[in-house]
């Protein structure tokens, strides 16, 4: 599959109660091209993505409201998505008006990931913002159909990446990171939610072998 297909299938994807950042436009939040840079942002990154040694996929659970529902990018808010796109040497333009929006779990995650040389993919289980019925600036946890369907277009992105291995961002991630790993190594990190920061982080400076901690002006 090419990087074209593969947006080209999750732009497609249409569920009740989740908003696809692919082709859904938020009317309040969003450029009236909003989709389409999404789209587009996404299609650059997994091009180049194709062409490099991946050491992994780092997964997380849903796209949220404050971060990914806006940007098209897992684990990655307005505040971050121009070093998203220059960690992979492409443009972007923000899809959204207004001021840009900080999500926590994004600034720990980049926070970490910014100190870290190696080339990793994020994504989630499943790659929509799921949302509680009648209000859609909010998160819920995917359901057994979205799930189904998250994991068959993960290990669509694990034949595209070929990464080593497999960085599991909780434990909801990390049921589906081991159903699919295969011969991929997976590894079990903490959320960074719910009081999870401060083991989530040094988890991954063990992994990638960190000196030091984040400034707390990243951690937000």
């Amino acid at each position: 599959m090419k990087p074209s297909h593969f947006v080209e299938s999750l732009g497609s994807l249409h569920f009740e109660n989740a908003f696809n950042p692919y082709s859904n436009r938020c009317a309040i939040h969003d450029l009236d091209d909003a989709p389409e840079r999404r789209s587009n942002t996404l299609q650059a990154m997994l091009e180049v993505a194709t062409k490099s040694d991946i050491d992994a996929i780092w997964i997380g659970r849903d796209l949220g409201y404050r971060g990914g529902r806006r940007t098209g990018l897992a684990l990655t808010d307005d505040v971050r998505i121009h070093a998203h796109a220059e960690r992979w040497g492409v443009s972007v333009e923000r899809p959204t008006r207004g001021e840009a929006v900080a999500e926590r779990t994004a600034a720990v995650i980049w926070s970490i990931l910014s100190r870290i040389e190696a080339s990793i993919f994020l994504w989630n289980v499943f790659p929509l913002h799921p949302h509680e019925s009648g209000d859609p600036f909010s998160n819920r946890l995917h359901n057994s159909h979205e799930r189904r369907v998250g994991e068959e277009i993960l290990f669509q992105l694990m034949l595209l990446l070929k990464p080593r291995r497999l960085i599991a961002i909780g434990s909801d991630a990390a049921k589906t990171a081991s159903h699919l790993a295969d011969n991929h190594q997976v590894v079990q990190v903490r959320h960074p939610s719910y009081g999870g920061r401060v083991q989530f982080l040094k988890q991954i400076k063990e992994l990638y072998t960190l000196r030091g901690n984040p400034s707390q002006a990243s951690l937000w």
